[in-house]
Parts: structure tokens; C-alpha cells; sequence
């Protein structure tokens, strides 16, 4: 194919036929009458035109030129020589931004020097050219609907980084985001601007005013009495933040809402413009018009029909039209206004697009009559205009603009030609062709006619006291939801029609049976769509390359359904493929080296280790040979050369010709230029990069092998896999599908990690908008309902208030609407499913490979639990989950996978190990996917629990505890609540946390535990003895943090105590909170741990349980002590700091040892608590609102501040309960007088020297030093050495005190 910048290089293709001139009677295939009768009806005469003797002779061939310039240069003299800048405009003719020096701060510019990016604070940049008089406009595309300020400036503003257009006095701005206007001052005005509108900017010197368009509709004068005269002219101007995006049309393209009475401030190309009309006239009468050779006359023809079949006659005067037509179809608003304009027509009179040849016929012309150049130009500059007509097309009702626009898409792609080239070189190199694929949801539902098409609004209108809807509804409830539900489904259905031309776009490209003309379709947009994948992955930062998430979104589920359309046709042919129902990914793509991951973590960890370390198991597993030179190159020291090549990369690429077509900036033009010129008026610019050009470089370098892949290299042939080389001995041979297809799921479900979750998240926010509006609308009803007649003013208020809350709701409905049925719709669920179910089944085979599990990328993990975690949260309760297909089996085996993995040795990974465990702990909070734990084979529970058990200190175990704690919510001493007492009336910040939801323990996974602790005392000791350093730990840092707290809340200054502290604060105590849940499970569950002392370090366990729990009792319950102050302080982020959830976890823990144990187990429980030295029985006392003035009769009750006590909550502590805290009580009371009446003293001397609290029980050997033997029980679990002299401790015996001599 010829470039762009070669065209000077090549000459006009003539078909000028030489023997024309000998021949002047036949032209050797219609006689001259007939010839000059059909080249008269082609190019007619004008009406005015005074006809030459030689343009009255019979026109022919030779003659054909000179008639055809005398044509096209009628009514061109009136605008020869006109001075279109002596009417008030000053500069050049061609309007662009002025990259030079009209600018403020960094900016990256397109090619096309109409197209800009903000890429610092507040950068600011000029048009090259001016007006000072008259009436002009220009138009602004809007990329991204953020904070821009955009209108007209004079000269001799000066902006910086801080202050922008309209923050000057002779500048003067719209601000869409806002919706306000600026000039110096600031007021309301317009409407809200959003992604794909265009703001039209207008200025009336003569009158001295300003205005401002959006999509056509006039939001009124913004600016009057501006300051004009001499010395005072006006450039168009822009303001705008980080990563915002616009586009300008000055009216080198065609103006797409022109006002009356105003100018473009570039001039259209009058000349060229009127020549094109004729030519594509003259093109139209060769369609219409046919010979009739045997009766040697001329007939009317069918465009629609018409075919060259070879005729001679015409294809010469073709030649002569696309002579004159060809290099005015290089130029973008000729495309655009002419070419573009005929093909639209072409399609306007419906049909479909197959009934519409025509297309497909000038495309062939067009081929076979332009330089490659010109056609391959114009192609581009079609493309362009198809694409930025698509997407900055208003929203109608029944989306016919956005209809039409893909019909031509679909028309010019079916022609293979034209596909192929644009596939390999336009769509994916030059143009954001993903635009295509996105549907964008209106910002304003009036305008985009939803008013019309959802008349009825619904919204939720019962709630539960914690906000939560509930489902009962009244007969007129119901008449209006199912109302609004009719006209979602009507609006769902003019949706699914821009849907299907989508597909019908993706299915050309996937098309591989088009051969004809060189490699297949699919081939080409594979290479290309690996290439897309890789810049998103590898620049998650850079604005100008990535594709923005929404659009991402859209693409997917276009690409799912077009995917699998595909495979099922594949599996029609080959009846022994699997179905795509069945589809997977097999896992020896992973280590095969076929597809190109880039930078993808694998579990493993980094490619180049995991070739070195398994090299071996490659080899017999696989039959893959790793190279030795090519992991001898692999070291830390090639990826740090590397990284030092891409930093000389970075600064050289600041000096390299644009002229190459590259990858588009996508937030910037939708001229979808690339962002080539970087802009800065800051010194330190100089030390950065004009884009970050970084992964862009290194890209090109490695996936050069990769755009070069063809056919074979895929697909395979003559006992050549393609991409299924080195199938594991596990892996079976069935045939899956085309190898083309698994590669393209692949890159499915990396996109959906790139970016998509993240967009199904952001955007259920506006449904979260509905209930939040719905509940404060309730609420001001029901105040209204409340309010006295008498209160006129108050009741005033609340209407108004009524009257705002519907309005926004009835606007959201419609907007949720819309939103519903282009992302959150039945299809769109079944798609993310079939991406959950994808993923899963890659997981179970790779995990067969053993071994090479390890090279399995990350993202594969990341989509199984988000794509579960998204059906859950985004697209439930509209489409409930247990109504897919399959669920509960999905369900259980994405079980195993959490329980299986979480703990697996081999991945590495610690954010993917941590989102493992996080998954887990999520999984076990709900009911159904509890319940699909405990289904999971008993083996693998049993190996969950026991790494679920593993001692605490050597990994992470915050959320391992978390998860064994909701497996015990509901069982423990009042451990039923949802949310905690004093929390009851504050509303919660997502009902959906799975910490707030309802109590659903599992008996079946706390008897594995059970079982596990029983039978293994090691485990259970090693695991206790963590648990309660974890909670020393924890409540230790607790009470250090209350203390910095309280100081600073005392202090006479005013001082604000730092969120994070407050946070980290409440964790602590969140963490104190679950381990004492724990070890009470562990003491229900397992109670003979702690009370059976034949087992090890029984005793030790129980002193050191003993005494954590007498230190939190005296923390928290000592009177006006610091916890009481700080709880009542009640300092946000500290909201679930209380005395409630710390106390009864360690009631429940007293209660099971010393009330529900056997009469052994109660005893020594009994013992050890009293001969801790920080027992003290008030501290029992306060659980029943009991203290030592109470109970001394001291004062009379009504005048005793009100204390904490169990029985004022009894809806969350049963009688039962109750009963047995009292019986604590009286036994602990009757125990301690026994103690204190029968206990003997002890001389210091014979008290352990460590803890002072017991006397000397234990020697050491062979150092002979002592202590007691809870000490030195305690520290012989982790220490080995003595606390005295350091020496190693071989042996511990009892020590008994000689009896003194008499």
C-alpha cells in the first residue's frame, strides 16, 4: 500500500484510451451518436451557460477533459481573489491551536493541532487566529465532561496554572461542568455538559455579545457590552484540568449545528466544495443511465443495481470523473460533506444493508480508478467522519442517528477490500474504533427523549428501619412500577437494534473465510486487538493511550456475543468440539510462549523465574525446551538495563517525527489524531517526557513477532498445535475450537480486569442514587404527614423539599433506565456469568498441571472473584443470581477454588493471596455461598480449616480470623446482632458490606475445626498460643492509641486528632473484639484444650487466657476510667468502639468455662482466674450493672450514674444468658471469699521473680535459675534460652522448697 507522505512520488492512473484519436467515427464498442448522446446526459450543459462552437460539437473522449474544466469552473469567478481576512478576521486561513506560544502550563496536542489533553493543573492554549469584528463561531467537541472553562480571550490575557480563560477581565468562559459562566466573577448558567456533546461558542462584535450553544439548542447571551475596538481582538480559548479532553472544529470539517447570521472562523472550501457536488452528480447520472446496444439507444437504469459489467464506455468515463474527483477526496470536509453525505443517502431508504450493493460497487471503483494513496486517504478521513458523527450525535428516542451511522459503518466494512486495509492499518493504528461499540448514557433524560418513552416513573417507596426496601407494595404501586417496567422494556428493545449492528461490525472482523484478497480477517484484528490489550495493560496511567473504561464495557459484551456466535458455528461443523457453554482457556497457552502476556504477573510470580525454576517440569510435562541462552539473558541486571533504555527512550522520543501513523490519544481529538506535541511552559517540562512513550517503545519491540503471526502460526497445520503446543499429559485431546477463538477469550477476560469491573462498580452508584433520594423522600412525606397544620412555614419548606426530591427522582428512574438496559441487563449478566464459569474452568485444568499452575496469569483469579463479586452486588436484586443457569454448581466449585487456593503454595503473589482471602471471608458471610462451602468434598474443608488454623504469626491472619468468626457469628454469648446496639439508629454506609449482614454460623465447618484442634494438640497449641499474642498485641495497641486520644481531646486548644489514628484505633479494636470471639469458639467448641491438663501446655493456655481476659475486664469496665471517656467522646471513626461487643465476648468465654464445663473443668478454671493477681470481682459485678456502692448501699440508685449492664439489652441476650452471667457472678463472689478467707502469705523471696504474681514452682537446667512454670511455659513456646543468663534450657524440673531447719 502507498503512505500518506509518498503521494507526491506517484502519477494519475490514466484510462485515456490512445486509439481514440485514429478512431474518430467508432469508438469500438458505441457509435459516436450514441457515445456523445450518453456523454451529454453525464455531464450536462448548464442551464446559463452560453455554448462555445466547440462545446456545441458532439462530445467524445477527446473532447471530454476540456468540457469537463469548463464545467467545473462555472460560477467559481465571483469567488476568486476575495480577501476573506479583511472582514474582520486577522491570521491564518487554516484555524488551529497555537502550539507556539499561546499556551499556559502542559498540554498534549494532537497531530491535527485541533485536539488537546490537559495534563497538568489548569493548562490553557489559544487558537492561532483572530476576529475584531462581525459575527463568529467555532465549535467544541467534548471528550470528557470534567472541569473546563471554554470561550474567547483577547491578547493580552496572561493565565497560569491557577486562573484560566474567563478568570481575566477581556476573557469570558463557559463552564459546563459547573454550569456556570466566567468573567473574572462567576454566576449560573446552561445546562450540564457531558461526554459527546458539542458546545457551540458565538461572539457578536457588533453588538458586543457573547452566547454559548450546547448540541444546537441556544442556552441564551452569556456576555454583553464586551470591550471591542481598536487594539482589541478576540481568540477562541480553553482552560482545562488533568486528563480533560476536547476537540475543536474552527470549520476545517463541516459545521455540525450552524447559526444563522454567524461565520466558522475558518472558511469552508467554497471552490473545492462546489466542484465535488458536480462531479458526484455526474457519478450519480452515470448510475442512472445504461445502453441499450441493439436498439442504440440510452435507457434509465436502477442505481441501487447498477454494475460496471465490464463496459468499456463507462469505465473510461468513470475514469474521467475520479480523474477530478480523486484528490478532492482527500480532503477531510469534502469526505465528510460530500462522499459521506451520498453514502448515508444511499442507506436512507432502508432495507437492510445487503439490499444496498451500490456501496459495495463504489468501493470497487474507487479501488480500481484512485491512487492507492487517495483511496487509502480517503478511506481514513471517512472512517474518521463515520466515527465522530457516531459519537457526538445527540440521543433521540428511537437512537435512529446513531442507527444510521452504523448501518454505512457495516456497509463499507462488508466490502473486504476496504476491511482488510482498514483493519491492518486505520481502525485499531489511527482511530478509536472501540468508539463504535459504546452506547453512552444521556446526561439529560429530556432531551434524549426518555420522558416520551418511560412516561411512568417507579422508584422504591417502603423501607425498614435500618433503610432497607421492602417488598410489600399497594395495587397502585404495583400499576406503576410494572407501567415503568413497560417502558424500560421498549426502551430495552430500540437498544438491542444499535446492539445487533455492533455485533454485525465484530462479526466482519472475526470473519476468517475471507481470503481472496490475503490473510483473513480475523488474523488481522487478533494481531491488532493483542496490540490494544497490551497498551491498556502496560499504561495504566497514561490518559492518551488508554481506553476509557466505559467504552470497555461495551466492547466486551459485543465481543462475547460475537465470540461465541463463532465457536457455536465452528462446533456445527466439528460436532466433536465443546460447546461454548463449555468454553476454556487450556492452560498450556500459559507457558508455551505462543501468546504474548507482556508485564502480567503470574501466581508464580515473574516469567523469567518461573522458566528457570521449572524448567525442568516444562520439559516433562509439556515437551517444551527452554532455551539456556535465553534464561541465561533473563537476570535482574537485563530488566534494570531495560528499564535504564526506556528512561534514554522517554527523553528521545521528546524529539522524534510525528509524522508516522501511530495509536490515538483517547481522551483527546475525535479526529482521533494521536496526542503527538507535548506543551509546557514550565521549566522542569524539560526533564519529562512529551507523553509517557515508555511501554509504547518496549511494546513495539516485543510484540513485533506478534503482529507478524499469521494463519499458521495460529491456527497450526501438518501436526503443527498453533497456539496449543505442549498439551499436558491431564489435559484431554478433544478438539475445543478454533485456536483463533481461545486466543481471543483470552483477551476477554484480560479486558474485563483492565478496566470493566471497575466501570460496573462506578456506575451502579446511580441506582444507590435512586434509594438514597427514595428514602429522603419518604422521609420528608412522612415529616409532612407529621407537621401542624398551624406551622405554615415549616410545611412550606417540606414541600418544596418534596417537590426537589421527585424531580430528581423522576429524572434518575429514567436515567437508571437506561443504564439498566445498556449495562446491568439480563444479557449483560448471562455474559459476566459466562466469563465467571469461563474462568473457573481455566482454573480446575490448570491447577491438573501441578506444577506449572504457577504460570497461570493473575488475572485469571482476579476475574473469577470480581465477575462473582459484580453478579452479587451490581447486578442483583434486578436479576436475582439463583435464577442463571447452574448456579449452585458454580457456586460450590468457585468454593473450592477460594478454599483450595487461598493458602497454595504456589502463588506468590501477595496482593493476589490477599484477594484470595478477602474473597473467602466475603464467600462465608452469605448464606447461599456458605452453604456452597460446606458442599465443597470434606477433604477439602478439612484442609481449608487446618490452614485457616495455622499459627497466626507466620502470615497474615487478620482476615483468616475474620473468617472463622463469621462461621461462629450466631452461635456465641450474644453474638446474634446484624449491627451492634448503639450503632441501631445511625444509618450504615452500605447495607451490602458483607460484615453487615444477617448471622449465618456453620455447625459443619466449626465441627472440622473442632475435630482438627482435638486431634492435633500441637496445631491447637501453636494456634492458641498465636491467638493470644495477636490479642495481647491488638488491645495493648488499643489502649495506647485511647490514651494519645484522650490527651489530645483534653487539651484547652482547639486540635483535631488525625483520621488515620482514629482508624487504625478502631481496627485494633475491631481485631481485640474477634480473637476473643475466637478463643470463645475454641473453648465451646474444644473446651478440654484449655481445662484437660494431661494435654500440653493445657495449663499454660488457660493462665494465659485467665489473664488477657482479667486485663480487658479491668480496662473496660473500671470506673470513669479512659475507655468510658473516650466512648462517650464518640468521635467519628470510632463509632463501633463500645462497651457492648468487647464485654459479652468475654462473658462468653467466663460462661463456658465456669458455668457450662464439667465440675473438674469449673474448678480449675475457678483456680486460675482467682490466682491471677488482676482478677478483681468488680469487674464481674459491672456486667450486671453492679458496683461496689451499689452493693455497699452507699447512695441510693437514683442518684448513681447509669452503667453498663446485660440486662439492659434484651433483645440481643437471652434469658438463658442471663441467668448464667448471674450465676457467674454468685459463684465467682462465693469462690474469691473462699480464696481470700483460706489463702497463705508468701514471702517476696519465694515469688517468681518474673511475674511477682505466683510463687517459684519450676528450676531450669542446667543454669539452676527459677521461676514459676506458667513463665517459663510461656516462654520456652518461643524462646529456648534463659531469661537470666542467656543459656540454652535443656530441661525443666519442679522445685520444691527445702523445709526450713528447726
Amino acid at each position: 500500500m502507498t503512505s500518506k507522505g509518498s503521494s507526491s512520488t506517484y502519477s494519475r492512473k490514466s484510462y485515456r484510451l490512445t486509439s481514440d484519436i485514429e478512431k474518430p467515427k467508432i469508438t469500438g464498442f458505441v457509435n459516436d451518436r450514441l457515445l456523445g448522446n450518453y456523454l451529454q446526459h453525464v455531464f450536462p450543459f448548464s442551464e446559463n451557460a452560453q455554448l462555445a462552437a466547440t462545446s456545441r460539437k458532439p462530445l467524445n473522449f477527446q473532447n471530454l477533459n476540456e468540457h469537463l474544466d469548463r464545467l467545473l469552473s462555472e460560477g467559481l469567478d465571483s469567488e476568486t481573489g476575495k480577501d476573506q481576512n479583511a472582514d474582520g478576521r486577522l491570521g491564518p486561513t487554516t484555524v488551529v491551536l497555537d502550539h507556539t506560544s499561546g499556551f499556559e502550563g502542559l498540554l498534549l496536542v494532537d497531530d491535527d493541532l485541533l485536539g488537546v489533553v490537559g495534563h497538568s493543573n489548569f493548562s490553557s492554549i489559544r487558537a492561532t487566529s483572530c476576529i475584531y469584528k462581525g459575527k463568529w463561531m467555532y465549535e467544541v467537541l467534548i471528550s470528557s465532561q470534567g472541569l473546563m472553562q471554554v470561550g474567547w480571550c483577547t491578547l493580552h490575557c496572561r493565565f497560569n496554572q491557577e486562573e484560566g480563560v474567563g478568570d481575566t477581565s477581556d476573557s469570558y468562559a463557559y463552564d459546563g461542568n459547573r454550569v456556570r459562566k466566567w468573567n473574572v466573577t462567576t454566576t449560573n448558567y446552561g445546562k450540564a455538559w457531558a461526554a459527546g456533546d458539542i458546545v457551540t461558542c458565538v461572539i457578536d462584535l457588533d453588538e458586543g455579545k457573547i452566547g454559548f450553544c450546547l448540541n444546537g439548542i441556544a442556552l441564551g447571551t452569556a456576555f454583553e457590552d464586551i470591550r471591542s475596538g481598536p487594539g482589541i481582538a478576540y481568540f477562541p480559548a480553553i482552560s482545562l484540568s488533568f486528563k480533560e479532553s476536547v476537540a475543536f472544529n474552527f470549520g476545517s470539517r463541516p459545521i455540525r449545528y450552524p447559526m444563522e447570521g454567524y461565520r466558522p472562523m475558518q472558511d469552508p472550501p467554497d471552490a473545492d466544495l462546489m466542484k465535488a457536488h458536480k462531479l458526484l452528480g455526474y457519478l450519480k447520472n452515470v448510475f442512472t443511465i445504461g445502453f441499450d446496444i441493439q436498439e442504440g439507444r440510452l435507457v434509465e437504469k436502477d442505481p441501487a443495481s447498477w454494475q460496471a459489467e465490464g463496459e468499456p464506455t463507462v469505465l473510461i468515463t468513470l475514469a474521467h470523473i475520479f480523474n477530478c474527483f480523486s484528490p478532492l477526496m482527500c480532503k477531510v470536509y469534502l469526505v465528510e460533506e460530500v462522499l459521506m453525505a451520498y453514502f448515508l443517502g444511499i442507506l436512507e431508504k432502508g432495507g437492510t444493508v445487503d439490499e444496498h450493493p451500490l456501496i459495495q460497487r463504489l468501493l470497487d471503483l474507487m479501488w480500481l480508478l484512485m491512487e492507492d494513496y487517495e483511496v487509502q486517504e480517503c478511506l481514513k478521513q471517512l472512517m474518521m467522519s463515520l466515527l465522530r458523527a457516531y459519537r457526538f450525535s445527540p440521543i433521540i428516542p428511537d437512537l435512529g442517528l446513531q442507527i444510521h451511522y452504523l448501518r454505512l459503518t457495516i456497509a463499507i466494512l462488508k466490502h473486504e477490500k476496504t476491511r482488510k486495509y482498514l483493519l491492518s492499518n486505520v481502525l485499531f493504528d489511527v482511530l478509536r474504533s472501540v468508539v463504535f461499540f459504546y452506547i453512552k448514557t444521556p446526561l439529560r433524560v429530556e432531551e434524549a427523549g426518555l420522558e416520551e418513552l418511560i412516561p411512568t416513573t417507579w422508584w422504591p417507596t417502603r423501607f425498614d428501619k435500618e433503610g432497607q426496601e421492602v417488598k410489600e407494595e399497594s395495587a397502585e404501586e404495583r400499576l406503576r412500577r410494572r407501567a415503568y417496567e413497560r417502558g424500560c422494556q421498549r426502551l430495552k428493545k430500540r437498544i438491542e437494534v444499535v446492539e445487533e449492528l455492533q455485533i454485525q461490525i465484530l462479526k466482519l472482523f472475526l470473519n476468517n473465510r475471507d481470503k481472496g484478497s490475503g490473510e483473513a480477517s480475523r488474523y488481522i484484528f487478533l494481531n491488532k486487538f493483542r496490540k490494544f490489550l497490551q497498551e491498556n495493560a502496560s499504561n495504566r496511567g497514561n490518559p492518551t493511550i488508554l481506553c476509557p473504561p466505559e467504552y470497555m464495557v461495551c466492547f466486551l459484551h459485543r465481543l462475547i456475543v460475537a465470540l461465541r456466535s463463532y465457536w457455536d458455528e465452528y462446533r456445527l461443523r466439528n460436532p466433536s468440539a465443546i460447546p461454548s457453554e463449555d468454553a476454556y482457556v487450556p492452560p498450556q497457552l500459559f507457558f508455551n510462549g505462543k501468546v504474548d502476556y507482556f508485564d502480567q504477573q503470574r501466581l508464580g510470580g515473574l516469567l523469567s523465574h518461573l522458566k528457570k525454576t521449572l524448567k525442568d517440569d516444562l520439559a516433562s510435562k509439556a515437551n517444551i525446551i527452554i532455551d539456556p541462552a535465553e534464561i541465561s539473558a533473563i537476570s535482574m541486571d537485563d530488566l534494570d538495563e531495560d528499564d535504564e533504555n526506556i528512561t534514554q527512550q522517554r527523553l528521545g522520543g521528546a524529539t522524534a517525527g510525528g509524522g508516522a501513523l501511530a495509536r490515538p490519544s483517547w481522551l483527546s481529538s475525535p479526529t482521533l489524531g494521536r496526542a503527538n506535541r507535548f506543551l509546557s511552559t514550565a521549566a522542569v517540562s524539560l526533564m519529562n517526557p512529551r507523553r509517557s512513550l515508555a511501554t509504547v517503545e518496549k511494546v513495539k519491540v516485543r510484540t513485533l513477532n506478534v503482529e507478524q503471526r499469521t494463519e499458521e502460526d495460529i491456527e497450526g497445520s501438518h501436526g503443527n498445535d498453533g497456539l496449543l503446543l505442549g498439551r499436558p499429559p491431564d489435559e484431554p485431546e478433544q478438539p475445543i475450537t478454533e485456536k483463533s477463538l481461545l486466543e481471543i477469550l483470552d483477551g476477554a477476560i484480560m479486558m474485563y480486569n483492565l478496566s470493566v469491573h471497575q466501570q460496573l462498580g462506578k456506575m451502579v452508584g446511580v441506582s444507590d442514587d435512586v434509594h438514597e433520594y427514595a428514602v429522603a423522600l419518604k422521609d420528608t412525606e412522612d415529616k409532612i404527614a407529621r407537621c401542624p397544620t398551624t406551622r405554615k412555614d415549616i410545611l412550606d419548606e417540606l414541600t418544596k423539599s418534596q417537590k426537589v426530591f421527585s424531580e430528581k427522582l423522576n429524572h434518575l428512574s429514567r436515567r437508571l433506565a437506561w443504564i439498566n438496559a445498556t449495562i446491568y441487563s439480563k444479557e449483560k449478566m448471562l455474559d459476566i456469568y459466562w466469563l465467571l464459569q469461563v474462568c473457573i474452568r481455566v482454573i480446575e485444568h490448570s491447577d491438573r498441571t501441578k506444577t506449572l499452575f504457577a504460570f497461570m496469569p493473575e488475572f485469571y483469579m482476579n476475574v473469577a472473584m470480581n465477575s462473582y463479586s459484580a453478579l452479587k452486588n451490581y447486578f442483583s436484586p434486578v436479576n436475582p443470581m439463583d435464577e442463571l443457569p447452574g448456579y449452585q454448581e458454580t457456586l460450590s466449585r468457585l468454593a473450592a477454588i477460594l478454599a483450595k487456593h487461598f493458602a497454595d503454595s504456589r502463588i506468590v503473589g501477595t496482593d493476589i493471596k490477599d484477594s484470595l482471602m478477602q474473597a473467602l471471608a466475603s464467600y462465608v458471610c452469605y448464606p447461599h455461598s456458605l452453604r456452597a462451602v460446606e458442599r465443597i468434598p470434606e477433604e477439602q474443608c478439612l484442609a481449608m480449616m487446618k490452614n485457616l488454623l495455622a499459627p497466626y504469626e507466620q502470615r497474615p491472619w487478620a482476615q483468616t480470623n475474620w473468617i472463622l468468626v463469621r462461621l461462629w457469628r450466631g452461635c456465641g454469648f450474644g453474638y446474634r446482632y446484624t449491627r451492634l446496639p448503639h450503632l441501631l439508629k445511625s444509618k450504615p454506609e452500605d447495607a451490602n458490606m458483607p460484615s453487615l449482614q444477617k448471622p449465618c454460623p456453620s455447625t459443619l465447618l466449626q465441627q472440622h475445626m473442632a475435630d482438627l484442634l482435638r486431634s492435633d494438640c500441637e496445631m491447637a497449641a501453636s494456634f492458641l498460643n498465636s491467638v493470644l499474642n495477636q490479642l495481647n498485641w491488638a488491645f495493648s495497641e488499643f489502649i495506647g492509641m485511647i490514651q494519645e486520644i484522650q490527651q489530645a481531646a483534653e487539651r484547652p486548644e482547639r486540635n483535631f486528632v488525625d483520621s488515620r489514628q482514629l482508624k487504625v484505633c478502631a481496627t485494633c479494636f475491631d481485631l481485640s473484639v474477634s480473637l476473643l470471639r475466637v478463643l470463645e469458639m475454641t473453648v465451646t467448641l474444644v473446651p478440654e484444650i484449655f481445662l484437660n491438663w494431661t494435654r500440653q501446655s493445657a495449663e499454660l493456655l488457660l493462665r494465659r487466657l485467665a489473664q488477657l481476659i482479667n486485663q480487658v475486664l479491668n480496662r473496660v469496665t473500671a470506673e470513669k476510667n479512659l475507655f468510658d471517656r473516650v466512648v462517650n467522646l464518640r468521635l467519628p471513626g470510632l463509632e463501633s468502639v463500645d462497651h457492648y461487643p468487647i464485654l459479652v465476648a468475654v462473658t462468653g468465654i467466663l460462661v463456658r468455662i465456669l458455668v457450662d464445663s464439667d465440675v473438674q473443668g469449673v474448678q480449675r478454671g475457678t483456680a486460675v482466674l482467682l490466682a491471677d493477681p488482676c482478677f478483681q470481682l468488680r469487674s464481674i459485678q459491672y456486667l450486671l450493672g453492679e458496683n461496689d456502692l451499689t452493693a455497699l448501699g452507699a447512695k441510693p440508685p437514683g442518684s448513681v450514674k447509669k452503667h453498663f449492664s446485660l440486662q439492659a439489652y434484651p433483645d440481643y441476650i437471652s434469658l438463658e444468658e442471663l441467668t448464667k452471667v448471674e450465676g457467674l457472678l454468685s459463684h465467682l463472689s462465693r469462690e474469691s471469699k473462699q480464696a481470700a478467707a483460706t489463702a497463705l502469705p508468701t514471702s517476696e523471696e519465694d515469688l517468681c521473680p518474673i511475674c511477682y504474681a505466683h510463687p517459684i514452682s519450676a528450676i531450669f537446667r542446667p543454669c539452676s535459675h527459677k521461676s514459676c512454670k506458667a513463665c517459663i511455659n510461656q516462654h520456652l513456646m518461643n524462646n529456648k534460652d534463659c531469661f537470666f543468663c542467656k543459656a540454652t534450657i535443656t530441661a525443666v524440673d519442679d522445685y520444691i522448697k527445702p523445709s526450713s531447719s528447726s
